[in-house]
Order: C-alpha cells, then sequence, then structure tokens
C-alpha cells in the first residue's frame, strides 16, 4: 500500500507560540476574570448611603431638605473609612423683600413695631431628634441675623438637637400651637402674654428654643405649653433641655443674647432675646 505523505511537524517554537501569547496577555493586560461581587462588576459594595424618604423624613443629599447621616457621638466612621463623611454646617440669610414678606402672611400686619423690611429670613441645617439633618427656617431682625446664624452653626457643630425649626406662619402665628409642636422660632409680632406690651418677638430679637422641652413656668406653676410640664423639674437631664452655663446659654451669650432661665420668679426657659426681656 502506498503510503500516505506525513504532514511536516512544527518547530518547537512555532509549537509553544499561542500559549506564550496567551500568557504574556494574562501577565502584562492584566486578561483575568472578575470575581463577581454583590453588583456583578468586581467592586466592592458601596457605603451605605442616603435613601429616598416621603414627607418628613430624610432624603438624597441636594434632592430634599433632609439627608441621612450619622453624628459622631452615634459611632460615625472616621474619614477614610469607606464610608459617608461628617456634614458640615450651611446657613444663609435671605435679604430681598419678597422673600420674608412671603413667610411672614400671617405673623406680620401693619402697626407692628417693624416691617418685613427690618427682618431677615435664614435657612440653616440643624440636628433633629431622628439624628438627621434637617433644613430650617427661622426670622429674626436684620441686626441679628449673622449673630444667630453663627448660634446656630454652634449648636449644630456640638450636635445639639432640635424638634422642629420653622417660621411661626407655619402656625398662622398662633404661638401655642407652634409651643404644643415644639417648634423652634423667632419673629412674631404678638403681645406679652396677658400683656398689652410687645414681645420681644415682635421686633425679631427673641428665639425660643425646643419650648416643649423648655416651656415657660410662671411663679405659681403654671406651664406653658402644658404638654411641657414633665420638663418643669429642671434637675431633669434629657436631650434638648437647657441649662444654666450650658452649650445653648454660652452660644447666645457669645452673641450678646440672654436666656429667660436666668429671670427670677417666671422663668420661660425657652426664650433667649437680645435685650433680656
Amino acid at each position: 500500500m502506498r503510503q500516505q505523505p506525513m504532514k511536516p511537524s512544527l518547530p518547537p517554537l512555532q509549537r509553544c507560540l499561542p500559549p506564550l501569547l496567551l500568557l504574556a496577555c494574562l501577565a502584562v493586560a492584566g486578561c483575568s476574570t472578575p470575581a463577581p461581587g454583590p453588583t456583578g462588576t468586581g467592586s466592592s459594595p458601596p457605603a451605605d448611603g442616603p435613601t429616598g424618604a416621603g414627607s418628613g423624613g430624610a432624603a438624597t443629599s441636594g434632592a430634599s431638605d433632609a439627608t441621612v447621616v450619622k453624628s459622631a457621638s452615634t459611632g460615625q466612621p472616621q474619614a477614610g473609612s469607606g464610608a459617608q463623611a461628617a456634614p458640615t454646617f450651611r446657613g444663609s440669610i435671605a435679604t430681598g423683600r419678597d422673600a420674608v414678606r412671603n413667610k411672614v402672611r400671617w405673623s406680620w400686619r401693619p402697626g407692628c413695631p417693624v416691617g418685613p423690611v427690618e427682618l431677615r429670613l435664614l435657612r440653616a441645617d440643624y440636628w433633629g431628634f431622628d439624628r438627621r439633618v434637617h433644613r430650617g427656617e427661622l426670622i429674626v431682625h436684620r441686626d441679628h441675623a449673622r449673630r444667630v446664624l453663627v448660634v446656630l452653626g454652634k449648636l449644630f457643630t456640638a450636635g445639639y438637637p432640635i424638634e422642629r425649626l420653622k417660621v411661626v406662619d407655619a402656625y398662622r402665628a398662633d404661638d401655642d400651637r407652634s409651643m404644643a409642636a415644639d417648634n423652634t422660632s423667632g419673629f412674631n409680632c404678638r403681645r406679652v402674654s396677658g400683656s398689652s406690651s410687645w414681645s420681644e418677638h415682635a421686633f425679631g430679637r427673641a428665639v425660643d428654643l425646643n419650648p416643649l422641652r423648655n416651656p415657660y413656668v410662671t411663679r405659681g406653676g403654671r406651664v406653658s405649653p402644658p404638654a411641657g410640664r414633665p420638663y418643669a423639674n429642671r434637675a431633669r437631664r434629657a436631650a434638648g433641655m437647657i441649662h444654666a452655663n450650658d452649650l445653648m446659654v454660652r452660644a447666645f451669650a457669645a452673641a450678646g443674647w440672654r436666656w429667660g432661665g436666668y429671670w427670677s420668679g417666671s422663668r420661660d426657659y425657652q426664650h433667649f432675646s437680645s435685650t433680656g426681656r
């Protein structure tokens, strides 16, 4: 039988060339198959971040006035650990007349001791009791706007919690409703309770801070708001309460404002004013 001619064998170098090229690709170009990660890309799982929520909850930063964060006192991871960085305080002063006028439809009227043009709208970050950062609003006289904004920044940095920070128009300028909601407020063109004299709030030179946790207590023992009675005992120590010479009192004192908790007779533990009245 006639033999079939044999195919010439490849030289050793040619036989090894394809594997060598493959090895070169793997070694030089990093042509390896990634191990699947949680997202299917081989990357590490993303750090927990803000999530959207409904009204009153937290939302993604930049998309709402509330962002999910943790304070340093609740074990926030340090910078560089891949977790969300500590937030910085944001505050601003609105100087436009319309910006203020739109916020005092209920709390101002002709005949008040100051007009909207003399008031300023502050927008500021604050820590809520839910350990989240929220955006609030406060109206004060233009002469005190910058100093009060500095105070709010100090409270934020210290992690002092505020229940609500809304202009009193949110409650149709009803001071009782605002206090019952534990709302921190400033300007409100009203008289001193039971008097014909203007309140310091009517001049924009007073702020009531967490009024439910820091109620007004008369010499006779009446508490306002009534739901604040458990906090009338100032020996109690609870979040949001104000005590003599604490950070809140010192922060306002640095701005030249005085605390109603130092009054003799009736005590207004929520009240700070530039005149001490």
